[in-house]
Formats: structure tokens, C-alpha cells, sequence
């Protein structure tokens, strides 16, 4: 008996601590998230009253690169990134230089028109801070990552409006395939904390009441599942396209900032190329089109391209943003072409990105749920699953762990990052499996053999 009674008491005694210790991180990040949403939304109010105002990029992605490169170094890029590098590689440690850094840098990036997102850097901050308080209270390493994982919860909540689907992302994009559940009730609390200080210091966060009034629709299901693969497909080409155009800018022997004069100049071209829509956050355009306004289909190419060249070459911002026009645009697409309701695949299309491309089907289907109601989540959430598996061993973020194989027939590196997974083709010769992949490899040998003859 006294056992028992040691070890709940053990267990109440650490539940208030990280109560307090969760509360607190997700108010310092609530705070941050609304400080820097301020600013982002007044910069880009500033910038668009001037009807080319993104032939100021070459000068701002210039600027953003020489301040990243002499103050902080690790605010380069998508600030999501440099946070799950931060926690698998030190213990959540962030240089404080980070939180100004990053904040300048990613306001002037997107006020001018650059393709990036507003929540990786609302993470980073939230989790430079959060280390900082780390240093602070003298926090061990298993707690410091602790309350970096808070961070990037309490970001994602408090940016757009999510508290569970954030508590569960922050978990989740960690490892793909794995959620430490030890870590989910100072996710939990850190998320809802930060959402209701961004709330009540005036954050305005938007959500599409998508309804279906149907019952279950066999019509309905099958469309979901070939959009998932489609989805899955998208997914992945976003994830090669950042990895392809990442390493066409590092080919580039010359110095940093010189790289987003020419990144800017050809954003400039692309844009009047093309149109405006593609600059920035793009959210007007995801509102538009979720509410059923039709778009063009290549739409999700253009914006992935622009937010490739914008984080290559110079610019600071985020990935999740971009992710979810992408998906949104996706979407419309493949609606426009079954000739079905855009709003419906467009919001599964946004979280089916977000799920493919970041392995997170978990937080992305809850997500669905929180921003559009209840009555889509069946669809959203088959549709989410099946791009997590369709995009295969990727992610946009290379220090992501791989935590699970996603098919029996296949060899991965499990406990590798993304950027190092080697992945080969295994089977047994008397399955039912080990017979399609014979059958395949056949073909393929027989094509092989066609096309050298």
C-alpha cells in the first residue's frame, strides 16, 4: 500500500510541475506568436498598398540572408527545421540571437512578397524562448526537450487555431510513426495555453464550417480514396522540388546574400509571368477557394515553386503555410476534374498535404475536425492516411527520425533523419505480395531489355 501510495504521489507531484512548467511555455509563446503575427500582418499591410511592391524582393531577400548569416546562422531557412535539429541533436537548445533574428528576417521576406509560411518561425521563436526559460530554471536535457516540444505545439496551436491538432503535431512530426506519449499532457496544456492568449490579445484565426448533408456516400468514398493518392502524390513532389532547388542554390559558388539578389529577381519574373497570388502567405487565396471558388490547375505547382526559390535563395519564413495552399489548390484541382464540390476536396486536400508531406495523419486529421467540422473527418482522415503512406520515407523536414517502415515489403534505416534513408525492396518469394513484386520486377526487366535493344 504504501508503495502505491509512493508512486501516485510521485506521479500527482509531476503532474502539477509540468502543468505549471507547460502553462507557462505556452503563455511566453502565445505572447511571442502574437507579437510576431502583429508585426507580420502590419508589414504586409504596408507593403501591398504599393502596387509592386515585390520588386522590393532582391533587396529583402538580400538583406534577410546577410542578417541571418552575421547574427545567427541558425535561423537560415524554414524555422521548423531548425527546431527538430534542435531537440534530436541538443536537447532543444536555441542561441536567444535566434528569436529577433528570425523575426526581422521572416517579416521582411513575406511583407515583400516572398512564398513562405508564418508558423515555422512562430515554433522557432517559441522555442528560443523556451530554452532560454530552460536556462533559467536550470532544466536537465530530457526536460529542456520537453518544453521545446511545447514550443513547437504551442506555436502551431496559437498560429492557426488548433489546440489538439498542435498538441498532437508537436508530438508527431518528431518521429514519423511514433508519439512519446509521456510528452502529451505538456503538449496539451502548453497548446490550449498559447491558443487562448493569442485569442484574448486579439489573434484572428478562421475556420470553414463545411457540412456535408448527405449520408455515407460510396461515390464520395471512392473519390476520396484516389485523391489520397493523389494527395500522396503531391506531397512528394513538394518534397522533392524543396530538396531540388535547395541543392541548385548550394551549387552556386557565391556568397550567401548575393543569392537572394537573384532569388528576388526571379520571383519578380515569375511573377509577372504569372500573377500576385502566389506571393506572401497566400491565405486569401486558401479562404477563396475554400468557401468554392475555382482556380487554375497548375496553381499548387506555381506556389510550391515559389516557395522553393523563396527558401533557397535567401528568404526566412515557414513551410506550413505554403503546405496548406498547396494542398488547398491541389484540391480544387482534382474537384474541378471529377466535377465535384471544390470546398469539400479543397479542405481535404489541405490536410492531406499536411499529412503526406510533414508525417503527421494523426494531427492532420484531427485538424480537419477543428477547422471545418465534424462531418468531413471520416473522408479527411482516409484521405490523410493514404497520402502519409503514398509519399513513402520523405518529409519536408530532413532532421524528421524515421520511426516506422510504411510498408512490410520495404527496407528503411529506421532511427535515421529523412535526409539519410536508403530504402530497398524486400519480399518473400511464396506470399501473395513476394508474387506482384516478381510479376513487377519482370516487367520492369523486360522493359529495361526493350529499351537497350
Amino acid at each position: 500500500m504504501k508503495k502505491i501510495f509512493a508512486e501516485e504521489t510521485v506521479l500527482f507531484m509531476s503532474l502539477i510541475k509540468w502543468f505549471i512548467l507547460s502553462a507557462i511555455i505556452g503563455t511566453i509563446v502565445g505572447v511571442s506568436t502574437t507579437v510576431f503575427l502583429k508585426l507580420l500582418s502590419w508589414g504586409i499591410g504596408v507593403s501591398e498598398s504599393y502596387g509592386r511592391y515585390f520588386f522590393l524582393l532582391p533587396i529583402t531577400l538580400f538583406i534577410s540572408a546577410l542578417v541571418i548569416k552575421l547574427c545567427a546562422p541558425e535561423a537560415k531557412g524554414q524555422g521548423t527545421e531548425r527546431v527538430l535539429e534542435s531537440i534530436h541533436k541538443r536537447s532543444g537548445r536555441i542561441d536567444i540571437k535566434v528569436v529577433p533574428v528570425k523575426l526581422f528576417a521572416t517579416v521582411i521576406t513575406i511583407a515583400s512578397g516572398g512564398s513562405a509560411g508564418k508558423w515555422g518561425p512562430a515554433a522557432q521563436i517559441g522555442s528560443g524562448l523556451a530554452s532560454t526559460f530552460s536556462n533559467l530554471i536550470k532544466a536537465n536535457d530530457a526536460e529542456r526537450r520537453r518544453l521545446a516540444i511545447c514550443g513547437i505545439s504551442a506555436g502551431f496551436a496559437s498560429v492557426f487555431a488548433t489546440p489538439i491538432a498542435g498538441a498532437i503535431f508537436g508530438l508527431e512530426v518528431l518521429v514519423a510513426g511514433r508519439i512519446a506519449h509521456e510528452d502529451l499532457f505538456p503538449a496539451f496544456v502548453a497548446g490550449i495555453f498559447s491558443y487562448q492568449v493569442a485569442s484574448f490579445l486579439g489573434v484572428d484565426h478562421f475556420s470553414v464550417s463545411i457540412a456535408l448533408t448527405e449520408g455515407f456516400s460510396s461515390y464520395l468514398f471512392i473519390l476520396v480514396i484516389i485523391a489520397g493518392i493523389f494527395f500522396g502524390l503531391c506531397s512528394l513532389f513538394l518534397i522533392e522540388l524543396l530538396e531540388y532547388v535547395q541543392k541548385l542554390a548550394d551549387k552556386i559558388k557565391i556568397w550567401e546574400p548575393w543569392k537572394g539578389i537573384f532569388g528576388g529577381l526571379l520571383l519578380i519574373v515569375l511573377t509577372l509571368l504569372f500573377t500576385t497570388k502566389y506571393l506572401g502567405l497566400g491565405e486569401n487565396v486558401v479562404h477563396s477557394v475554400l468557401q468554392g471558388s475555382g482556380i487554375v490547375w497548375y496553381a499548387f505547382i506555381l506556389k510550391a515553386v515559389f516557395t522553393s526559390i523563396t527558401l533557397s535563395f535567401g528568404g526566412s519564413g515557414g513551410l506550413i503555410s505554403p503546405i496548406l495552399f498547396v494542398g488547398t489548390t491541389a484540391g480544387a484541382a482534382f474537384a474541378q476534374l471529377f466535377n465535384y464540390d471544390i470546398s469539400i476536396f479543397a479542405a481535404i486536400g489541405m490536410v492531406s498535404l499536411l499529412a503526406g508531406a510533414t508525417n503527421t495523419p494523426i494531427a492532420s486529421s484531427i485538424m480537419a475536425v477543428e477547422l471545418f467540422g465534424s462531418s468531413i473527418a471520416p473522408y479527411a482522415a482516409l484521405a490523410c492516411v493514404i497520402s502519409f503512406l503514398m509519399t513513402g520515407h520523405r518529409c519536408v523536414f530532413p532532421s524528421q527520425i524515421l520511426g516506422i517502415r510504411k510498408s512490410m515489403s520495404l527496407d528503411t534505416d529506421i532511427g535515421s533523419d529523412m535526409e539519410k534513408i536508403k530504402t530497398s525492396v524486400r519480399f518473400h518469394k511464396n506470399s501473395f505480395s513476394g508474387y506482384l513484386m516478381s510479376l513487377l520486377a519482370k516487367i520492369w526487366k523486360e522493359e529495361d531489355d526493350n529499351d537497350n535493344s
